[in-house]
């Protein structure tokens, strides 16, 4: 049951009995329907008559008058009031309220559970981090992301593909080589000097030895060009290893492992630029010097370039360079020509904030490849602050001076780290205390939620260590006409919201929403516990009053089945019971 979706059937259906003879002609999709913040505009509003208005010839205060008298005619609406230039603003009657209670321990697992994707495709790329070693938790934010992203969407009847794009083909692989070669000539009693770019990581250490231990003291004195190919190979299938091992730690299981060196010499880059260039959006020519600003692939010379102001970037783009190589937007292109032809409904990328002056060409690009038919959103993820002793840790793989993700998650746990990295939006920057993650006090968003679950259990335990029956089939016939006071029905309303959320989460592809309702909704149980040490009669068990207890316990269950199913979406495992 979603009550918003079904007061939104009652207002188009209003809107459409009053449209007649004409038919209704404007976009439903743009009315909304929404829990006020001022308790005194009623329990729902609606900007129905506003946005049908215009298209019915119509003053908006009017219109609104005449849909309120006909919402009125539903059993369920209690009141139906206007307000300023054509709200309506709408008060239920409580029996509507309450009849969520047995719709969602009907529901259980699925409450919530939407089809407003119907079974579209979505290719969700995400961490794609170069395999230059284990993941820090700086890559946590948007591995997470991405996961909860792709759960969130499954949750609202999306197909998705996780997929991870490994850039084995760039300069970068070659300098992890290099280092894993000194790191060879370590395990063979080399005395060695790092070079200030070569990546010092102790991660590589492991690697150096079991080279050693292959191939003796073989390549010691070999020139690059004997063991660079075999070095390079081994270091990447060494660090992709790493990182499966760190995304299975946060549970993240990748569908697709997409290698950038794959489209080398398979012709699948020559394919796509071709393809461009066939719609006219391929030329060669010079770029003027951008102003004010640099552009590292910029060159007063002669490129290969795609017109991507064609399709809304600010500035064409080269694709080949003057010595005839490819620049490295050319093999993005052609990865995302094979996403296109693999015949996704959507694609989601998820970058990282630095790659922030890369979305124009990559949105261009996608556009032009599909002719502009093919839904492409970029979600970045700001920076995390690795808050550790007091002090800010430093995230440079070169260095060698960074907090792995595994070693975060065996101070904190996966569940910790996944909830707190969905604590802000995407696009915020984030610290990430040690010590405050693993508080457990209200402050500490994980901790509340999952003491809020936990509670529940609680109670439901010592329920039925008194003989009540807490099953979900015996609570959805409690009468529920015992939750009467002000804060039950507000509870009650919370928890209607979870579909709605769920959608609104799934269309803005913003699962951080989810996290802070699962905070709310936990912010209102914590306060109905305490207001009940207050009040005996709103206790949940009611000693001697099985009646009155059953009403209770079903409405904390559906709590507990609600935050359950958020914190999957999450990623996250609901605790039953709170340890020390």
């Amino acid at each position: 049951m979603d009550i918003f979706a079904d007061i939104r059937k009652i207002v188009v259906g209003g809107l459409t009995e009053i449209a007649r003879p004409d038919a209704l002609r404007f976009d439903p999709d743009r009315i909304s329907i929404e829990r006020p913040r001022d308790p005194s505009h009623g329990e729902i509003a609606t900007n129905a008559a506003i946005m049908a208005a215009k298209s019915m010839n119509r003053k908006p205060r009017d219109l609104a008058e005449r849909v309120a008298e006909a919402l009125l005619l539903d059993d369920r609406i209690d009141r139906a009031e206007t307000a300023g230039p054509g709200f309506i603003n709408l008060t239920l009657k409580r029996e509507a309220w309450m009849a969520v209670i047995p719709s969602i321990l009907a529901s259980g697992a699925n409450y919530g559970r939407s089809y407003m994707g119907s079974g579209r495709r979505v290719c969700v790329e995400f961490v794609s981090a170069n395999p230059t070693g284990p993941l820090h938790v700086g890559h946590a934010r948007g591995a997470i992301f991405g996961d909860a992203l792709s759960r969130l969407l499954e949750f609202a009847g999306y197909c998705v593909t996780r997929e991870y794009y490994v850039n084995d083909g760039g300069a970068q692989v070659d300098t992890l080589a290099r280092s894993a070669h000194l790191r060879y000539l370590e395990a063979n009693g080399k005395a060695v000097e790092f070079d200030p770019n070569a990546y010092k990581g102790e991660y590589l250490a492991e690697l150096g030895r079991t080279l050693a231990d292959e191939h003796g003291d073989r390549f010691v004195d070999a020139p690059e060009s004997d063991w660079i190919d075999l070095f390079r190979e081994a270091s990447i299938v060494a660090m992709m290893a790493l990182i499966r091992r760190d995304l299975a730690s946060l549970g993240i299981v990748m569908d697709e492992y997409f290698s950038e060196k794959s489209l080398y010499g398979s012709g699948r880059i020559e394919e796509a630029i071709e393809t461009l260039r066939e719609r006219n959006l391929v030329y060669e020519g010079v770029l003027e010097q951008p102003k004010g600003k640099i552009v590292e692939d910029w060159e007063p010379r002669r490129q290969t370039l795609f017109r991507s102001t064609a399709n809304g970037d600010d500035v064409d783009r080269p694709i080949r360079k003057s010595d005839g190589s490819w620049t490295y937007f050319a093999p993005d292109i052609a990865y995302h020509y094979d996403k296109v032809r693999r015949g996704f409904d959507e694609l989601i990328n998820v970058f990282g904030s630095d790659h922030s002056g890369y979305t124009k060409r990559m949105r261009a690009a996608v556009s032009a490849l599909s002719d502009g038919g093919m839904a492409f959103d970029i979600k970045l993820i700001q920076l995390v602050r690795v808050m550790e002793d007091g002090r800010v840790a430093k995230m440079s793989k070169r260095a060698g001076e960074f907090v792995e993700l595994r070693e975060a998650l065996e101070a904190v746990g996966s569940d910790v780290a996944r909830f707190v990295m969905l604590t802000r939006k995407n696009d915020a920057p984030l610290d990430f205390d040690f010590a405050a993650v693993k508080e457990k006090s209200k402050d500490n968003p994980v901790f509340y939620v999952q003491y809020a679950h936990a509670r529940i259990c609680s109670v439901l335990r010592k329920a039925e260590r008194e003989g009540i029956d807490v099953s979900d089939q015996s609570l959805a016939s409690a009468d529920l006409s015992y939750l009467n006071h002000a804060l039950e029905v507000e509870f009650v309303r919370r928890m209607a919201e979870w579909p709605r959320m769920v959608e609104a989460a799934a269309n803005s592809h913003e699962p951080h929403r989810i996290a802070y309702y699962l905070q709310n909704l936990a912010s209102d149980l914590h306060g109905l516990w305490a207001k009940g040490n207050e009040t005996a009669s709103l206790r949940f068990l009611q000693r001697g009053e099985i009646a009155t207890s059953m009403a209770k316990l079903a409405l904390i269950r559906c709590a507990a089945i609600a935050i359950a199913n958020g914190l999957d979406i999450l990623g996250v495992t609901p605790i039953q019971e709170m340890r020390s």
